[in-house]
């Protein structure tokens, strides 16, 4: 009774584990969540303010399907703004948050076969995006030992007649990696020469440390602008998940009206209200945005501090998102809490199930010696679950 294309297609691991800690939560376990892949804080007043007004001015029916004009305007005053990058209104389309974008480009430009090449670890919507668009995904392993460098020459043995993109994601999740402008130009030389369409996934751009500099792969050349289709939203930057906003650019007019077209049959307008709510976003003052990033730093730099003190795992520093990444490869075949440890899943569960701490096993983003950690909660919380975390591994 099902379609071929979903029978293929695995359920998110990070909502389920999200979801099912929640639950036992809820059902009065005392547990400490590592699993949220969004900010703890409340969104702006000035934002929910927005979003108040406009159902109060009865701003709730229909607006065209790619989204309200005046959005549409302030995305490409942001894109000029703050990435150097020059794009008009109607080659923007708002849609129902970054992962809708996404679900709708993989919709429009791949036929049956079609490849695409994925950095690993990855995001884990981008394998199964691919798999519902009836493409293939191609994974091109990170250097974990080299702070997730690409490695090049792998790149280029992976790319073959059939490749059609290519996903960059800066700063990563599940890595908290941020490409430098070197390592873009790399790849935007790559794929000029293969003619891949670049899809830049930017959605944590602005979460970012260490005095690092988000580049938008898009802005290095007129040439690689052509080939880029840019993801965004106000989902991560302004504490906003639940608002359900995000939006692409491409100066390709044929992908950009295929998109519209797509939107239109499928969701039609994001929700009208939302909308302005994005827009009052977009001109929020960056000393708010500063401040939680300020925050997630300092939960940043905590994190990494307690771990070094456990044993056996081992970490690459995130340098932006709210995600660390460990490896606990040397604990794999040992017997712990009664549970043979022989990948990410294992310690996952014996986590869940005997430390009460949810955490993401590293399988769900293609790398099963690793799990993820969210410090996207409180420093009380990242102390108690890392507390329970030392013990249970102790």
């Amino acid at each position: 009774m099902i379609a071929n294309r979903l029978k293929k297609v695995a359920p998110s691991l990070t909502l389920a584990i999200d979801a099912k800690a929640k639950q036992m939560i809820k059902d009065g376990v005392d547990l400490v969540g590592f699993g949220a892949g969004e900010p703890d804080f409340n969104t702006p007043e000035n934002i929910k303010d927005a979003g108040i007004n406009a159902i109060k001015d009865n701003k709730t029916r229909y607006t065209p399907a790619s989204g309200l004009p005046e959005l549409k305007a302030a995305v490409a005053g942001k894109f000029k703004k703050e990435n150097g990058l020059e794009y008009k209104p109607s080659d923007i389309i708002i849609s129902c948050g970054a992962k809708h974008s996404l679900y709708n480009i993989f919709t429009a430009i791949l036929n049956p076969g079609d490849e695409v090449i994925i950095f690993s670890p990855y995001w884990v919507s981008y394998e199964e995006q691919v798999k519902i668009a009836d493409g293939v995904p191609v994974f091109v392993r990170l250097d974990e030992s080299r702070n997730f460098e690409i490695d090049y020459e792998l790149l280029e043995q992976k790319i073959t007649t059939k490749t059609k993109a290519m996903i960059v994601n800066s700063p990563s999740n599940p890595t908290g990696a941020v490409l430098s402008a070197g390592a873009l130009e790399k790849l935007a030389d790559i794929a000029l020469n293969h003619n891949l369409l670049i899809i830049s996934d930017e959605i944590y751009e602005k979460i970012i440390y260490n005095g690092k500099q988000h580049t938008s792969i898009a802005s290095l050349s007129k040439e690689v602008k052509a080939q880029t289709i840019v993801v965004n939203g106000v989902s991560k930057t302004y504490a906003m998940t639940g608002w359900r906003i995000g939006y692409l650019a491409s100066d390709n007019r044929e992908i950009i009206s295929a998109i519209d077209n797509l939107q239109s049959h499928s969701t039609s307008n994001p929700a009208t209200m939302t909308q302005a709510a994005a827009m009052e976003a977009l001109i929020t003052p960056d000393s708010v945005v500063q401040a939680m990033v300020a925050e997630f730093d300092k939960r940043r730099r905590h994190i990494m501090k307690r771990l070094d003190g456990i044993p056996g795992l081992t970490y690459v520093e995130p340098e932006g998102a709210f995600y660390i990444f460990p490896n606990f490869s040397s604990l794999a075949g040992k017997t712990i809490k009664g549970r043979q440890i022989k990948g990410s899943l294992d310690l996952a569960d014996m986590l869940l199930n005997d430390a009460k701490v949810a955490i993401v096993p590293g399988i769900a983003f293609g790398a099963d010696d690793n799990f993820r950690l969210s410090y996207a909660t409180s420093m009380a919380n990242i102390d108690k679950g890392l507390d329970r975390i030392a013990e249970a591994l102790k």
